[in-house]
């Protein structure tokens, strides 16, 4: 996974945001946290909806029955860094509940219906994640 991520975030970066294969046209951005443990940055390559001045992701893993470990690691340090396009931006990341998760949840699965194929293979409710301006 390690390598594939590499690819994607070289691929990321040398076109200023853009890239191809099942990413292709999709809006990506480049999640930097903080290791929960070892306070490591990470850097994962994640799709994303706008919403409002928010950025949202979410931890699907493909629907792994456990979270991805990006998420633990912005639950453990949730001020976070992303890159988008040519730009980097500090953002504060926190989950998403009730109304505003499922409405947000539905829109994407509409809009990008493999994410719906993700929550039929878990048990478990894929998280939301605001990313949302630093005031």
């Amino acid at each position: 996974m390690a390598d594939w991520n590499s690819g994607i975030i070289e691929e990321f970066r040398a076109n200023g945001g853009k890239v191809g294969g099942p990413f292709e046209g999709a809006p990506l951005l480049l999640l930097h946290t903080r290791g929960a443990k070892t306070g490591i940055e990470r850097v994962n390559p994640l799709m994303y909806r706008p919403e409002g001045d928010a950025l949202v992701v979410f931890a699907s893993k493909a629907g792994a029955p456990a979270n991805p470990d990006w998420y633990h690691n912005l639950l453990a340090n949730p001020k976070v860094t992303v890159e988008v396009g040519t730009q980097t931006r500090e953002l504060l990341a926190r989950v998403a509940e009730g109304e505003e998760r499922d409405r947000i949840w539905a829109a994407h699965k509409e809009n990008v219906p493999g994410f719906a194929d993700y929550e039929r293979k878990t048990t478990r409710q894929i998280p939301v994640v605001m990313l949302e301006p630093v005031s």
